[in-house]
């Protein structure tokens, strides 16, 4: 599910990308910075680097009941998560203006489109009901953990909150069958 979202997100803003400044390039990536062993880990430059930064469960969740019918199951609940997401400009040093017009761009795009729904995105997986995008503001401090947390140097970037992801597999755990008759037969030894 997270996969589908970050990778909805990448398509919609490459079409935007696309329209706005008439490019056929994919400037919109989803990659992680850094590679383990310390290596960049972003295949080429002048991109958009999509990478989640953190989940965190939902917790003013509204959790719709299900009844199974004529038999008992116990269920887990949904599991409703945010995810935290960067949008990094990774662009090479004789372009950082162009890293900050695509930063721009992006800000621009969430503030005109928070909402993603499948009447407003088709590409969206039919599991997801409605994705929701709002910035998140960071300190200085907390900006300075992020950036080393990653193991990367700054680049322009914007965190941005994703609102709601929705895991519910209904997977019944235990089943079973209700009682349909009583039989009030004794036993014979």
């Amino acid at each position: 599910m997270i996969y589908q979202a970050l990778s909805c997100l990448a398509e919609e803003l490459n079409s935007f990308f696309k329209l706005k400044l008439s490019i056929a390039e994919e400037k919109v990536i989803l990659s992680g910075l850094i590679n383990a062993d310390g290596t960049i880990a972003i295949p080429g430059e002048n991109k958009i680097v999509i990478t989640l930064v953190n989940l965190e469960k939902e917790t003013l969740q509204k959790l719709p009941s299900k009844a199974v019918t004529n038999s008992f199951g116990n269920q887990n609940a949904p599991l409703q998560i945010n995810i935290y997401v960067l949008f990094s400009a990774y662009f090479s040093s004789n372009n950082y203006e162009e890293s900050l017009r695509f930063i721009s761009f992006i800000m621009a795009y969430f503030q005109g489109k928070n909402v993603f729904t499948q009447s407003n995105t088709p590409n969206m997986d039919p599991k997801m009901e409605k994705l929701s995008i709002e910035i998140v503001d960071l300190s200085m401090d907390a900006l300075s953990n992020l950036w080393s947390l990653l193991g990367a140097k700054y680049m322009p970037s914007v965190l941005y909150k994703v609102r709601m992801l929705h895991f519910d597999e209904s997977v019944i755990r235990e089943f079973r069958p209700g009682i349909s008759k009583i039989d009030n037969q004794s036993k014979t030894n």
